[in-house]
């Protein structure tokens, strides 16, 4: 059969249903998918050498004719190949290690192409477990795809080999390479510095030099940013064109006095953040705004101006949070700050029935509340104002049912909270869709938590310090493990339950423990909360259920087990849940790692407390899908692209804002505008 890039992948000559399941897994499902499969590095074997000049070092390819072969045993017992391969120039031994088959394939006489090492084996010079390829009468580079050139390798899975793997990416290139059209105009092509996309896509799998593979690269990459951009810039165009929302215009004079009248003094970042929020609650269609910033940093407190401001218009808001924990505390936050101008605030968790559920949302100003927000007893058709906390906590369709809810031919405005450090660079292309509005500032009083790095041989006297600490200022602390249960794949990490019973027999006999974790039912995790604030309670054990929504004023110390197991922001944000209150706080990271990369990363928390920049550094050293845990948090899989290449994101966003200007609906540019509808980069949600 022909094949199209859409033919899917098992019709290609080779693969068939059982070699398609596995290549299902490296996400290749189509023609289309093969051919834009990345390898993940190359072999250089493209120096081509007569066998006498070999030198010990080099890897390079021979050509000639085996001439002798044989099995035999090294001293420790492995199985051992030997052959000898010969050109008019000379003879070298060849060895490979355990492949006895290959004295059927490469028997005596066999001319064929090596591709390896030269290196020492005992006093011999020998090539050491070469790739080969059998050559008949075939000139290198004309149909060589393992030796001779540089040769991909590709992230494979098992019961797929490298050559097979080229073999087929060879194949369904020589085929349908044609039909790859180009999307981007000769003069877009030669003001970026573009290789075409046919040969971006020939020099990506097999390029006849280090610069062509790089310049391929740099076209694949710039097509998936341009793609997330554009999306991104489509959606928002769609979303102020389609959407009505009602406008906010409330009296500057009381909000001004509302401001006026907070127990402290709002930062810069704060303010200017409100000044954005407002302006957009100004408009006629919905606000889509990502509010960011770090643990303490305000955002709440935001939220709750832009809410009096819908109340001053005689609108709901309503505040979404992921968990139970967390809904509390916004409602405990908010009843505060609303209670002397007689804005009343709800709280809605599951385990209301909806007959109350009705009543308190006809009598409700801010309704404050966990996934149970979206039961069908609550209406929404006054709710102007939506915010979400820690949005990528939520599935989509919750949060476009949230919206749905509101009821009517008009939307609430969107307001997102999150304390995920956000780098740049992500959020001006896979957020493009969102305003963005950031809180570096920390409010004032809020003390920097000294923060150590703490190995094996110095945990006990970490432990010991910890005590003396709790006790001479009557503190209270936090330890955190990353796993509920021991886990038999990571023996190393101390879960939670088993080390609340050493820490409270063994560690800390004469203190009060107690323990959280994300498996209790909520009215256990609201107990052990309570009994904590209430300061019954001196050491709280808990898995990172703790990471949000947590506000213990007298929490001093958090010791974080196994830190090198988390991300730098995750870390971050957990050290939040400390120095809060007037004493000096502390964060301790216990690992027992060796590694030095590892701790080099870990000890960066020591010296920066800002979320975005560690975020950068996470970024950089362990890429976004240690960052983000990716699809959790919609951050699309590049293939070719990385977040830390600012310059080619610039380029393309320039490009795309040039390209939306004056043809937003991509009609000069119809292979472009299919390219973006059917991308295979996840989708950035108009969440």
């Amino acid at each position: 059969m022909e094949l199209k890039l859409d033919t899917p992948i098992q019709y290609v000559p080779r693969v068939g249903p059982v070699m398609a399941k596995r290549l299902d897994t490296l996400g290749i499902k189509t023609v289309e998918d093969l051919l834009y499969y990345p390898p993940f590095r190359y072999d250089d074997f493209s120096l081509v050498s007569p066998i006498a000049r070999v030198q010990p070092g080099e890897t390079l390819t021979v050509e000639g004719t085996i001439t002798a072969f044989r099995n035999a045993y090294t001293k420790s017992g492995k199985k051992l190949q030997q052959a000898q391969l010969s050109d008019e120039t000379g003879t070298i031994d060849i060895i490979w290690f355990n492949q006895p088959f290959l004295s059927r394939t490469l028997a005596v006489g066999t001319q064929v192409r090596l591709a390896g090492k030269i290196d020492w084996f005992g006093h011999k010079v020998v090539m050491s477990s070469p790739d080969y390829e059998l050559t008949g009468s075939d000139p290198v580079n004309k149909t060589s795809l393992h030796t001779g050139r540089i040769v991909p390798v590709y992230p494979a899975t098992g019961g797929i080999s490298q050559k097979w793997l080229r073999g087929r990416t060879a194949l369904v290139i020589e085929q349908c390479i044609p039909q790859v059209l180009e999307h981007l105009s000769d003069s877009i092509l030669g003001k970026y510095r573009l290789m075409e996309i046919q040969k971006s896509i020939e020099q990506i799998h097999y390029p006849i030099d280090k610069n062509s593979s790089e310049r391929a690269h740099r076209r694949l990459a710039f097509d998936e940013f341009l793609f997330i951009i554009l999306t991104a810039l489509e959606q928002k165009r769609a979303w102020e064109a389609m959407q009505k929302a009602h406008q906010i215009m409330p009296s500057r004079y009381d909000l001004a006095s509302f401001i006026m009248s907070l127990p402290f003094q709002l930062t810069e970042d704060q303010r200017q953040s409100v000044t954005e929020i407002l302006g957009d609650l100004d408009k006629s269609y919905p606000m889509n705004r990502l509010l960011e910033g770090d643990v303490g940093s305000g955002k709440t407190v935001v939220a709750a101006i832009a809410m009096y401001a819908v109340f001053q218009c005689g609108w709901q808001s309503v505040l979404m949070a992921p968990t139970q924990i967390l809904a509390e505390q916004h409602y405990a936050t908010l009843s505060r700050l609303f209670q002397p101008l007689d804005i009343r605030v709800g709280l809605v968790t599951g385990t209301q029935k909806s007959s109350k559920l009705e009543a308190l949302n006809s009598k409700l100003n801010v309704l404050v509340g966990t996934h149970a927000l979206l039961s069908e007893a609550i209406n929404f058709d006054k709710v102007a104002l939506a915010v979400i906390d820690e949005q990528q906590r939520f599935g989509v369709n919750q949060r476009t049912l949230l919206r749905e809810k509101s009821g009517g031919l008009k939307m609430p405005h969107l307001l997102t909270m999150t304390a995920t450090p956000i780098p740049r660079t992500v959020a001006l292309t896979v957020y493009g869709n969102l305003s963005l509005s950031v809180l570096h500032q920390m409010p004032r009083g809020r003390k920097r938590v000294k923060t150590w790095v703490v190995p094996k041989e110095k945990r006990d006297s970490a432990y010991a310090w910890i005590k003396k600490q709790l006790k001479e200022t009557r503190g209270q602390a936090f330890i955190v493990c990353p796993l509920i249960d021991e886990s038999e794949t990571l023996q190393t990490v101390k879960a939670a339950t088993k080390e609340y019973a050493v820490l409270n027999k063994q560690i800390f006999p004469d203190l009060r423990l107690g323990l959280l974790h994300g498996r209790m039912k909520a009215i256990e995790k609201t107990k052990i909360l309570d009994a904590f604030r209430a300061g019954t309670v001196d050491i709280l054990g808990t898995t990172p259920v703790v990471e949000v929504g947590i506000d213990i004023p007298n929490a001093i110390i958090m010791l974080i087990e196994a830190s090198d197991r988390f991300g730098l922001s995750q870390l971050h944000q957990l050290r939040g849940r400390v120095g809060r209150g007037a004493l000096d706080s502390y964060c301790l990271l216990f690992t027992e790692t060796g590694d030095e990369t590892t701790i080099t990363r870990l000890k960066s928390l020591e010296t920066i407390y800002s979320g975005p920049l560690l975020a950068e550094v996470d970024l950089k050293l362990r890429g976004p899908g240690e960052l983000f845990g990716t699809k959790q948090h919609g951050v699309p899989i590049l293939k070719f692209a990385s977040f830390n290449n600012t310059d080619l994101i610039h380029e393309t966003q320039t490009l795309a804002r040039e390209i939306f200007q004056t043809d937003p609906d991509l009609s000069n540019f119809p292979l472009l505008r299919e390219k973006v509808k059917k991308s295979t980069i996840l989708s950035v949600s108009q969440d």
